[in-house]
């Protein structure tokens, strides 16, 4: 699969997809229109080690739904990300086996430095 999961209006989507060259040849979904699928989900889970570890806590309804201030359970992420798109950390791109989740600094050179550097081969 090279699927990337974004929001199409959000800058800092469009902007990692900028630096990243568009990756030519990922499919693309924007998960306003159409949820991340639980089984995607379950995926990114088994290769990280947890549903937190998807879940953004960045987002305004995290803190308007009171939910920082509650003992979440790995399934209560899960089924938060899974029902509403803005907890969902992004952009996900995933390459085959290869996966990269959110827009932590680390996170979007390490698919930097493999996707331009692609580009760049030709």
């Amino acid at each position: 699969m090279k699927k990337v999961f974004l929001l199409n209006n959000c800058g800092t989507c469009q902007r990692i997809m900028g630096e990243l060259c568009e990756l030519p040849g990922f499919e693309r979904q924007n998960i306003k229109e159409q949820n991340i699928p639980a089984d995607v989900v379950d995926w990114l889970k088994e290769k990280v080690g947890s549903y937190e570890a998807l879940f953004s806590k960045q987002a305004m309804k995290y803190k308007s739904l009171g939910l920082k201030d509650k003992a979440l359970t790995e399934q209560d992420y899960r089924n938060l990300i899974l029902e509403e798109y803005t907890f969902l950390k992004r952009p996900v791109i995933i390459d085959g086996e290869d996966f990269w989740v959110g827009n932590a600094p680390k996170t979007v050179a390490s698919a930097r430095e493999k996707f331009v550097a692609e580009v760049d081969r030709g």
